[in-house]
């Protein structure tokens, strides 16, 4: 019987904790760099992700603003715990997961932050 030893555990876990860290950074680096101003709530903006439908605004984006969305979208229960470093509190975000959602409905769409679009 092999046994995993208490040095080995605490790596992979201090090497999971610093690869969520660079994710959220990388996203607070791609959402924060467009200085786009927080528009008001519109459905033009919504999404339904167990669908894979997506706003056109979504589709004109580059694949890396589209793939930042799907991920913000997919982890919010992590994003809500990480601060968002660029000044948007000015725009009401309180985290780096409202750089992306303005609004998780109980339908299962979502309201989409227009922040991050570029």
């Amino acid at each position: 019987m092999r046994r995993v030893s208490t040095r080995t555990s605490r790596k992979l876990t201090r090497r999971h904790a610093l690869q969520g860290a660079l994710a959220a950074s990388g996203l607070a680096l791609v959402g924060c760099s467009s200085g786009v101003g927080q528009s008001s709530a519109d459905d033009a903006l919504l999404a339904w992700p167990a669908e894979d439908r997506w706003p056109e605004q979504f589709y004109k984006a580059s694949a890396r603003i589209q793939e930042t969305y799907r991920y913000a979208v997919a982890n919010q229960d992590l994003l809500q715990w990480m601060p968002c470093f660029c000044g948007c509190g000015e725009w009401g975000h309180k985290s780096n997961a409202g750089c992306y959602v303005q609004e998780m409905r109980n339908d299962g769409s979502v309201l989409l932050d227009p922040m991050s679009y570029g």
